[in-house]
């Protein structure tokens, strides 16, 4: 009997200082699954690191330049400005106030910084839903864990894309579409990676200065002259980021298995990113990867044209760099592929197709008539078909032989 006794009393503490730690490991747990929620819920993209990262690794490439080489380049860059902006006010017609002011060189660095800030401002647009969905409140320390490593996991591969980016990136009309505050964009020469590519291609460096300069100049023109492309942009853009939020819901219960899908899926015309569109996005996004086609095509054509009274020997440099672009390694078109600035390359080719065609067709009329408004843009349709564009916007007859 008195053994017993002592046995429970024995016990009694034991049991006691086992209640008090499972007491403490429970609120401990608690504190960490909250303490865990709450830093996953601060963003599904951990910009700064991303940026860090990415500029890290940039610093360690090829090419890399001294502030002073930097400074130094920025003369050229002016004294071509200055030859490019009269000869394109000449040339269509339209004046184009303060682009040289805002031009200036850039490293890779400041490239990495000002496109970070972008897609962080596109992807803030669309983090309260997909938060709710990745890391719902009070999800518990599991839930928050999963989306810590998916951060992670994204952070690291955005850093990884910008400075793969970064390294190939020549020049940048730089515009905050989305911007609450219309103010005009600057124009970003990419120095380092300019006399990368000069000297990759044989060419030499102040021509190819002047060709690159040129083409993101005439970027300046499209927007800074015709005031109502830049909000007929942002509203498709706007629209594409809201279906793409209403979409992402059911995107998200069987995303790796349709993603899988899009891009085994054998090629039918249409890229693996649109097989995962909804129809309103879908939409959406073929209405501004016409106007993009039409961007970069306009400003491949003016390189070309108004390029020859310019440029030194402006068909060899053309012909370079339209050669580069064709000739990738098996590594870059995969990258380009999956990450969809494929489709970049495809608006060069079929916008300029387009734009050598109207040109050819119906002259500098045709050209002007490019800009009136958003009536005159031309449809998916109209990109692969110039002469629907000509009929239905000049009245012009078939034109037989008309490029395709």
């Amino acid at each position: 009997m008195a053994a017993g006794v002592n046995r429970r009393r024995r016990d009694r503490p034991a049991w006691g200082l086992g209640f008090v730690l499972g007491s403490l490991l429970g609120a401990g747990v608690t504190v960490i699954a909250r303490r865990a929620e709450r830093a996953a819920r601060r963003g599904l993209v951990d910009w700064p690191k991303a940026e860090a990262i990415a500029i890290a690794r940039l610093r360690r490439a090829a090419g890399t330049l001294t502030p002073q080489e930097l400074a130094d380049s920025e003369a050229e860059y002016q004294a071509a400005m200055a030859r490019i902006v009269p000869r394109l006010v000449e040339v269509l017609g339209s004046e184009l106030p303060g682009v040289v002011d805002r031009a200036g060189v850039a490293d890779r660095a400041t490239w990495v910084r000002a496109n970070a800030t972008t897609f962080a401002s596109l992807i803030g647009r669309l983090e309260a839903d997909l938060l709710d969905q990745v890391m719902p409140r009070g999800g518990g320390l599991g839930r928050a864990t999963m989306a810590l490593t998916n951060r992670f996991m994204t952070t690291r591969q955005i850093a990884w894309m910008l400075a793969f980016m970064g390294q190939r990136v020549l020049g940048q009309y730089d515009l905050a579409l989305l911007s609450a505050e219309q103010t005009p964009g600057r124009l970003l020469f990419v120095e380092e990676n300019i006399r990368q590519a000069a000297a990759m291609l044989d060419l030499p460096l102040q021509p190819f200065r002047t060709w690159i300069a040129l083409h993101e100049t005439t970027h300046a023109f499209e927007f800074e002259a015709h005031p109502w492309l830049r909000p007929y942009l942002a509203e498709r853009l706007e629209r594409q980021l809201a279906a793409f939020s209403r979409d992402s819901a059911s995107l998200g219960r069987d995303g790796l298995k349709r993603l899988g899908e899009a891009l085994r899926r054998e090629p039918d015309g249409t890229h693996w990113m649109e097989r995962l569109m909804g129809e309103e996005q879908l939409r959406s996004f073929r209405e501004t990867q016409a106007v993009m086609s039409l961007l970069e095509g306009f400003s491949d054509y003016i390189m070309d044209e108004v390029g020859r009274d310019l440029v030194p020997d402006v068909a060899r440099i053309s012909a370079r760099f339209h050669q580069r672009r064709e000739h990738r390694s098996q590594l870059e078109r995969a990258i380009l592929r999956l990450s969809g600035l494929d489709l970049k390359m495809e608006q060069y080719r079929r916008g300029e197709r387009f734009v050598a065609a109207i040109a050819s067709a119906g002259g500098k009329t045709a050209i002007a008539r490019l800009w009136e408004g958003p009536e005159s843009l031309p449809s998916e349709i109209e990109l692969a078909d110039p002469g629907r564009w000509l009929a239905r916007v000049l009245g012009a007859s078939p034109v037989e032989g008309l490029p395709q």
